[in-house]
């Protein structure tokens, strides 16, 4: 089968998302089939080139290549699952949520009037005519096939996938750390964590991997604090030594505000650490129970605060708490994927 996988990526920008796309084309090749992934850049700005984008998408012809017929196409995030196909299958990553449920939020300082208003309405027409067109939607999580849902009416399925870190975690001893590691940005709320250690009693430290537009703000907020000894900013390790902290961490601390799906949370538990939460924190949630495989309070850095010293008071508990993460996830498998987008 001749498989083409729609992407969108961004100039020197990688992400989970893109991640995710090379697990994909990777695991289609295993199987046998003929695979390549079509990516176009999405442009933010101005306003209206976000339109045009989805209208190169519209555009274009992928029904064959050199007079060879594309057998399935396989789309991803906004706005590749505008384009025309007759065998399209959507797994959804995400819509975008700009104009949907942050429209307008302090999160992204966008929307409310004028020319936002106008491509906000359009981007709206578009899902629903390009969702439409399916053959069938999957969706990398609950969370986002509740999302889609509430916006559009469509249904989707939840697909889980492994992780990028998957079968190369360890599992080590439960340190004197908690672990981080994200893109630095407001969503992601790491800000939460460097404002609990200022009340942490246990002498735990926290380990931030990361870079994004966020980090010199965070940086600021751990020397306005004095936590320059008890906040550490790691830069962006490899992924050797990313498996080495998640490895050696007493927990590992993620609490973005409703995350698509969350490859920390899984992570995390593939290497046998409770995840410290928010219940707003989306896809997160699908996996983290509280008191069972980690511990869920409200995103308040005091409540933080009492998670860390909790766990660092009772390791052979924390210990319990990934044991049961790690049972949650490690059935996820790529042939389950496959053998869904296939089906079609």
């Amino acid at each position: 089968m001749k498989v083409l996988i729609g992407a969108v990526q961004a100039p020197f920008i990688r992400g989970g998302a893109e991640a995710l796309v090379e697990g994909l084309e990777r695991r289609f090749r295993e199987r046998g089939h003929r695979t390549d992934v079509l990516r176009i850049p999405l442009r933010m700005l101005p306003r209206p080139e976000i339109v045009k984008n989805c209208l190169l998408w519209r555009l274009l012809d992928v029904e064959e290549s050199y007079g060879e017929s594309i057998d399935l196409f396989v789309t991803t995030k906004f706005p590749s699952y505008v384009v025309r196909h007759p065998r399209k299958v959507v797994w959804l990553f995400h819509q975008m949520r700009e104009v949907y449920e942050l429209y307008g939020t302090r999160l992204l300082r966008v929307g409310g009037q004028g020319m936002d208003q106008v491509v906000r309405d359009a981007i709206h027409h578009l899902d629903q005519v390009g969702l439409g067109e399916a053959r069938k939607i999957f969706t990398i999580s609950k969370t986002v096939a509740a999302r889609l849902k509430a916006t559009t009416g469509h249904t989707g399925e939840c697909l889980y996938h492994p992780p990028p870190l998957a079968g190369r975690t360890q599992r080590g001893e439960f340190g004197d750390y908690v672990f981080t590691v994200s893109r630095l940005d407001r969503t992601k709320r790491v800000e939460l964590l460097v404002e609990a250690m200022a009340h942490v009693r246990a002498p735990v430290r926290a380990i931030i991997a990361g870079e994004g537009p966020e980090k010199a703000a965070l940086e600021q907020r751990v020397a306005e604090l004095d936590l320059g000894h008890k906040v550490i900013f790691a830069g962006r390790p490899s992924d050797e030594r990313i498996v080495e902290l998640y490895a050696g961490a007493l927990a590992v601390f993620f609490a973005p505000f409703d995350e698509d799906y969350g490859y920390v949370t899984l992570e995390a538990f593939l290497s046998g650490k409770p995840v410290i939460t928010a219940p707003d924190s989306g896809g997160v949630m699908e996996f983290v129970e509280d008191g069972i495989s980690g511990k869920v309070v409200p995103a308040d850095p005091l409540r933080f605060a009492d998670a860390i010293d909790t766990l660092a008071a009772d390791r052979r508990k924390a210990a319990a708490l990934g044991a049961e993460g790690l049972a949650r996830v490690a059935p996820i498998s790529w042939e389950g994927v496959l053998d869904a987008l296939t089906s079609v």
